[in-house]
C-alpha cells in the first residue's frame, strides 16, 4: 500500500478522499494549501499526490511547476479540478502531472487513476523533464442506481439472501402494515447494514455491490442512522 498526499482547500473533499483511500489500505496525508503541501511532501515523502488546481494561496499548477523546477517530482501527481478546461489539463500534464480528474470525482475513476499511477511509478522514476507530454484521464458522471425491493403479498416480508456467517441476520421480517416511508427506511437500513457486515465495513465494496456512487451512499447511511463505526475494519483492504 502507498502513502498518498491529498491537497485540497475544501474540507469535505479532503475528508471524502481520505476515507475512500484509507478504506483501500493506503496511508493518507492531508494539506489544505500549498504551504502545507510542501511541508507534507518533505515530511512524508508520498508515493502519490492528489493536487487540486484551484487553491487560495498558490494554485496547483504553479506548485507543480515549482516542484518540477526544483527536481522534487519524485512522485506521480494527479491534478483535480471542478472548473478545469482541456487547456488546463494539457498544461498540467506538460509540467509533470500524469493524470487529470474532473470534479465531482467518481469512485471508479478515482480508484482507477490511483491504481494506474502507482503501477506506472513502481519503483519511483526520476523526475520527468519539464515540458514532456503526458497522457491524462478525465472522469465522467455516473448516475446512482437505487435498490428496489421485489413485490410481495401479505403483511410481512422476509428479505436478504442467506449468509449465516454474517454478524447480522441474513433473513429479516418487515411489517408492511405501516406508512410507506417508514417501511422503506426500515428495509433500506437493514439492507445496507447487511452489506456493510458482509463486506467487513468497506464503504468501497458496498458502493460497488449496491451500485451507488460513494458520496450518495455515505449520505444515505447517515440519513438512515446506520452505525458506520460498528463494522469499520481495523486494517486496510
Amino acid at each position: 500500500m502507498a502513502t498518498i498526499l491529498v491537497v485540497d482547500d475544501e474540507l469535505g473533499i479532503r475528508a471524502l478522499l481520505s476515507e475512500i483511500l484509507t478504506d483501500e489500505g493506503h496511508t493518507i496525508e492531508l494539506a489544505e494549501n500549498a504551504a502545507q503541501a510542501r511541508a507534507a511532501r518533505e515530511r512524508a515523502r508520498p508515493d502519490l499526490v492528489l493536487l487540486d488546481i484551484w487553491m487560495p494561496d498558490v494554485d496547483g499548477v504553479t506548485l507543480l511547476k515549482e516542484w518540477g523546477g526544483a527536481g522534487l517530482l519524485t512522485m506521480p501527481v494527479i491534478m483535480m479540478s471542478g472548473h478545469g478546461t482541456i487547456d488546463t489539463a494539457v498544461e498540467a500534464t506538460k509540467v509533470g502531472a500524469i493524470a487529470f480528474l474532473e470534479k465531482p470525482i467518481t469512485l471508479q475513476k478515482l480508484l482507477r487513476a490511483v491504481e494506474q499511477a502507482l503501477v506506472k511509478v513502481a519503483p519511483r522514476p526520476a523526475p520527468a523533464p519539464m515540458g514532456a507530454p503526458l497522457s491524462y484521464t478525465r472522469s465522467d458522471s455516473i448516475s446512482p442506481v437505487y435498490p428496489v425491493a421485489a413485490p410481495v403479498h401479505g403483511s410481512t416480508i422476509n428479505t436478504m439472501p442467506s449468509a449465516p456467517q454474517m454478524g447480522i441476520a441474513s433473513e429479516q421480517i418487515f411489517e408492511l402494515d405501516r406508512p410507506l416511508r417508514e417501511a422503506r427506511d426500515a428495509f433500506e437500513k437493514s439492507y445496507f447494514e447487511f452489506h456493510l457486515a458482509k463486506e467487513n465495513g468497506s464503504m468501497t465494496r458496498v458502493a460497488e455491490k449496491t451500485g451507488l456512487e460513494r458520496t450518495h451512499l455515505y449520505r444515505k447511511l447517515k440519513q438512515l442512522g446506520v452505525d458506520l463505526s460498528r463494522n469499520k475494519r481495523g486494517s486496510g483492504v
